[in-house]
């Protein structure tokens, strides 16, 4: 628990609400259940990360709590609307490259120049243990046990914390349904060779969140729990954020 500025104590973040929808329920023929993160507040010296959006907006809302400096390196496929987030947030914000893994080379070339304290994204305990927390907040608001976990993937961040969250919680028996969408599918590409694989170039309209690599410990969860990757195409996953839209 870390402390606030002006002595107040506690954490970042909110335990985001768990709402059930009525259209996908009905379409799936059983109760689903959606994690508004979207809900949640954005939970030493200069901050920087590489990040598409999320994971930047999340920095910089702990950057701003702390009083310290922050930037946050983003490809040029990220939305102005984001960038104009990020700035309002009070992060300095650096455009370099095309993909997440060029902002991401570019982020690293910073933290050892300028000695900043680098926060990677996806790919470090902290934050999974931070995605771990969704599954305990699941359990102490469902009345059962759910029938499966829906998620995306990127660079696997998301995937490794909830892993870790259902193994704390005793729920390693739910599978994980890990969504990706063709042209930035990097875990199923290394599901299906057995091994970390690298994406020539994130090619879906989803350029923002993919990364050409998955993280070895997304790998590892895929591999030793109970995970079907789902890879669809663009039109579904848009037609997808549409049907969340309207509810």
């Amino acid at each position: 628990m870390a402390a606030r500025p002006g002595g107040a104590s506690g954490p970042f973040h909110i335990a985001s609400p768990v709402l059930e929808s009525l259209a996908l329920s009905k379409a799936a023929g059983t109760p689903v259940y959606m994690k508004l993160e979207n809900a949640a507040r954005q939970g030493c010296r200069r901050f920087v990360c590489s990040s598409g959006g999320n994971a930047g907006l999340a920095m910089a809302y702990a950057a701003r709590k702390l009083g310290l400096p922050a930037t946050v390196v983003v490809p040029s496929s990220t939305g102005p609307m984001v960038v104009r987030k990020l700035r309002e947030l009070g992060a300095h914000v650096e455009i370099s490259g095309k993909v997440w893994d060029e902002a991401n080379e570019r982020a690293k070339e910073l933290a050892s120049a300028e000695g900043c304290v680098s926060i990677h994204p996806f790919d470090h305990p902290l934050i999974w243990e931070g995605h771990a927390s969704l599954v305990r907040e699941l359990r102490d608001t469902l009345e059962a046990k759910p029938g499966a976990v829906v998620l995306s993937v990127g660079g696997g961040g998301l995937l490794a914390g909830v892993a870790a969250g259902l193994r704390a919680v005793g729920w390693q028996d739910v599978p994980i349904v890990a969504a990706e969408t063709w042209g930035a599918h990097s875990l199923h590409a290394a599901l299906e060779a057995g091994r970390l694989v690298s994406l020539p170039d994130i090619t879906s309209v989803a350029k923002c969140l993919g990364a050409k690599t998955v993280s070895a410990q997304a790998l590892r969860c895929a591999q030793e729990l109970r995970v079907v990757s789902q890879v669809v195409e663009d039109a579904e996953a848009v037609r997808a954020m549409e049907q969340f839209l309207g509810e």
